[in-house]
C-alpha cells in the first residue's frame, strides 16, 4: 500500500462526525435474568429464558418500576420449609384465600396445592401432559428423549454427549432468548460435537464462535471447564450426575445448571429454578415478595421446587442408577415444563386463560375471587399473629403505590361496549394450547366457567407477583478508540482486554476511558487520542475522528469515539502483561465484542480511501 502524507489522507477521507446507532440487542427484556453476579455464578435472573448479569448485548434502558424491596435475611428457615414442604406437612385449603386489601394469611397458606394429597398428583400430571403436547411445537435441538440406562447401548458415550449438549444450551440460554440461542447452539455443536473437541479448541476460536451472543465470560468459563472435565482423572469427559459434584468440580456451574444437568440428563429428582420458575412458583404459592433480593423468599421457592421434583419423581416407576439413586424421565420433563410455562404463559404479563394448572395456583384463585367479589369466609381463622406469614410483603402498601403509578382513565362508551361484548361465557379449554390441530389433553383438572372480564382481573392480580424491584441506574461513560493502520502491509494494531472483567479476553483497538466519564470536547478527545496512540506505537499520525458509536451494557451506557491513525512501519509491539498487543491483517476474523465491531465498520469504510 503506498504511503501518503497525513494531511492529504484527512482531505481525501472528508471525515465527518458520524453517530452509529445501537443495534437491537440479542438479550431479551432479561432480564433471565434474570438477572443478575451471573447465574452460575448463578444467582440472578431476568425475564428471559434464563438470567445472568453484565451483558454485552443488553436490553434498552427502562424506567424503574418501583422502589427496591429487600430484607437483610440470611440462611434457610428449615422449620418453615419443613412446615410447608416436608413429608408431614398438612394440606392447605383452597377455600381459604388471602384476599386484598390486606391479604392476611398464615404461613401454611403457601403449602403448594401441587403437593395436595387429594389432587396434587392430578395437577402435576396436567402440567407434564401440557409440556409433552407443546414442546414439539416449540422445538429446541437440545431437547431430546431421556437416556434410559436400561435400554441404551454404549451408555457412557451417550451420557457424555447429552450432558455436554444440555450444559452448553443452559449456559447459552442465560439472559438470551431461545430464538437466538438455537442457531448458535447448532453451529457450536457442528464445530465441536463433543466435549473433547471443545477442550482442544483455541481460546480465540471459542470467543469467535460466541460473537454476538453476549456475556463473553461465559464462553471463557465453558472452555476452561471443558478442559478440566476432559483432563480430570475421575470425570474423563463425563460431567458428574450429582448436583453437589457438579457445583464443586465444574467451574461456572451453580445450582440451577447443576440441577438441569442432573435432572434432564441423569434423571435425578433435582430442582431446576431459573427466573421463570421463580415467577411461576411465586404465583402458584401466592408468595408476595421479591425473587431477586429477598433471600428468604428465594430459599423458600427453591425448597418448594425441590419438594415438587421429588413428588413428581415418585408419581411413577423409577429405576436405579449405578450409585443406587432412583431415576426416571419425569424430573427432567417437570423442570423443563415449569420453565416453559414461565417463558410462554406465566410471563410477567400472564396469559392465565391458557394455563394448564390454574386449579393449583393461589394467585389465580385469588384473582377469580376478586373478580366475583367473593368473601373469604375463613379470614378470621388466618389472623393469629404468631402464625402470620413472614415471607410476604404488606400487600396493601405495594398495591397503593402500583395504583398511584397507573393511569386512571374513564373508558369511553365504545370501550365499554366492546368490554361488554367480550364478557360472554368462555371456558379455559377455549384458550388451551393445541398440538397438531387438536385441543390439548392437558387442560386444567377444574375448568370453571370464566368471563373475559374475569380473566383480565385475574391477570392484573397475577402481574403483581412477584414484587418488581428498582433497576440500578445505568452510568454513562466515554472511551477513545484508536485504530492504528500500518501502511506498509495494511495491518491494524489490536490489544487484548484484561483476562477479568467486562468483555474479558476479547481483542479491541487500543482504547482509553475518559477519567471524567463524559463531556470532553472534540479537541480534548483528539489530544487524548494522540497521547494514547503514541504510547502504543511511536510515529503515528492522526487522520481524524471518524464518528461515535453508542453501545449499551446492562449497567453501562458507553460512547466510543473512534479515531484513525496511520504509521509507516510501527515495528513490534508488546503491550502490558495482561493486555498484549499485536498487528492483525484479518480484523474481521478476530474475537471482538459487538460494539467494537461497530467501530471497525467505521474504520474499514474510511480506510478504503487510504
Amino acid at each position: 500500500m503506498p504511503s501518503r502524507r497525513s494531511s492529504s489522507l484527512a482531505a481525501a477521507l472528508k471525515i465527518k462526525s458520524v453517530a452509529v446507532g445501537e443495534t437491537t440487542p440479542s438479550a431479551g427484556k432479561r432480564l433471565r435474568s434474570t438477572a443478575k453476579p451471573g447465574r452460575d455464578q448463578d444467582a440472578s435472573f431476568s425475564e428471559n429464558d434464563h438470567g445472568i448479569d453484565d451483558a454485552e448485548d443488553a436490553p434498552p434502558l427502562q424506567e424503574p418500576k418501583r422502589r427496591k424491596v429487600a430484607k437483610s435475611r440470611s440462611g434457610k428457615n428449615v422449620a418453615l420449609h419443613d412446615l410447608l414442604f416436608g413429608p408431614n406437612a398438612q394440606d392447605s385449603s383452597l377455600e381459604s384465600l388471602a384476599l386484598p386489601p390486606s391479604r392476611r394469611h398464615n404461613a401454611t397458606y403457601h403449602r403448594p396445592l401441587l403437593l395436595n394429597q387429594q389432587h396434587g398428583r392430578e395437577y402435576r400430571a396436567a402440567l407434564l401432559s401440557w409440556f409433552d403436547g407443546t414442546s414439539a411445537s416449540r422445538a429446541m435441538p437440545w431437547r431430546k428423549p431421556w437416556v434410559d440406562p436400561s435400554v441404551t447401548p454404549n451408555l457412557r458415550k451417550t451420557l457424555e454427549k447429552r450432558a455436554y449438549e444440555v450444559w452448553i444450551s443452559e449456559i447459552m440460554l442465560q439472559q438470551t432468548r431461545v430464538a437466538v440461542v438455537i442457531d448458535y447452539w447448532n453451529r457450536w455443536m457442528a464445530k465441536w460435537p463433543t466435549i473433547q473437541d471443545l477442550a482442544a479448541a483455541h481460546p480465540d476460536e471459542v470467543l469467535a464462535a460466541w460473537r454476538g451472543l453476549g456475556y463473553y465470560s461465559r464462553a471463557t468459563r465453558i472452555h476452561e471447564a471443558a478442559k478440566l472435565v476432559v483432563d480430570d482423572a475421575q470425570m474423563q469427559g463425563l460431567l458428574p450426575a450429582a448436583v453437589d459434584e457438579l457445583e464443586a468440580n465444574v467451574p461456572g456451574v451453580g445450582r440451577y445448571t447443576a440441577g438441569a444437568i442432573s435432572a434432564i440428563v441423569f434423571g435425578r429428582a433435582e430442582p431446576m429454578v431459573d427466573g421463570n420458575v421463580l415467577r411461576v412458583l411465586s404465583r402458584q404459592l401466592g408468595i408476595f415478595g421479591s425473587v431477586k433480593t429477598d433471600k428468604a423468599v428465594i430459599d423458600a421457592l427453591w425448597a418448594a421446587a425441590d419438594a415438587l421434583a421429588k413428588a413428581v419423581a415418585g408419581d411413577g416407576e423409577q429405576s436405579m442408577d449405578d450409585a443406587g439413586v432412583a431415576i426416571s424421565d419425569r424430573p427432567g420433563r417437570w423442570g423443563q415444563a415449569l420453565m416453559e410455562l414461565g417463558s410462554t404463559i406465566c410471563a410477567p404479563k400472564p396469559n392465565c386463560a391458557a394455563c394448564p394448572v390454574t386449579a393449583s395456583c393461589r394467585v389465580y384463585n385469588e384473582g377469580q375471587a376478586i373478580a366475583t367479589k367473593k368473601k373469604n369466609k375463613t379470614a378470621r381463622d388466618m389472623t393469629d399473629v404468631e402464625d402470620m406469614c413472614t415471607l410476604c410483603e404488606p400487600f396493601e402498601e405495594v398495591a397503593e403505590q402500583d395504583d398511584a403509578e397507573a393511569e386512571l382513565k374513564e373508558p369511553d362508551e365504545e370501550t365499554k361496549t366492546k368490554a361488554k361484548a367480550k364478557s360472554k361465557q368462555l371456558t379455559l379449554a377455549s384458550f388451551a394450547f393445541t398440538s397438531n390441530g387438536s385441543k390439548s389433553k392437558a387442560a386444567s383438572p377444574t375448568q370453571a366457567q370464566v368471563t373475559a372480564g374475569t380473566l383480565e382481573t385475574i391477570a392484573d392480580h397475577a402481574r403483581r407477583f412477584p414484587i418488581k424491584v428498582i433497576k440500578k441506574a445505568v452510568r454513562a461513560e466515554e472511551t477513545i478508540v484508536c485504530a492504528v493502520l500500518r501502511l506498509r502491509d495494511g495491518h491494524y494494531l489490536l490489544q487484548r482486554r484484561a483476562s477479568k472483567g467486562l468483555l474479558a479476553g476479547l481483542w479491541e483497538f487500543p482504547s482509553h476511558t475518559l477519567a471524567d466519564g463524559t463531556g470532553a470536547t472534540a479537541a480534548q478527545r483528539k489530544r487524548m487520542a494522540k497521547t494514547h496512540a503514541d504510547g502504543a506505537v511511536r510515529g503515528v499520525k492522526h487522520v481524524g475522528e471518524l464518528g461515535s458509536v453508542p453501545w449499551l451494557f446492562s449497567h453501562l451506557r458507553l460512547t466510543m469515539h473512534v479515531h484513525l491513525f496511520t504509521v509507516e512501519d510501527g515495528g513490534e509491539v508488546d503491550g502490558e502483561e495482561d493486555r498484549p498487543m499485536r498487528w492483525s491483517g484479518a480484523v474481521d476474523d478476530e474475537s471482538m465484542g459487538t460494539g467494537m465491531r461497530k467501530c471497525w465498520a467505521l474504520v474499514k469504510e474510511a480506510a478504503t480511501e487510504v
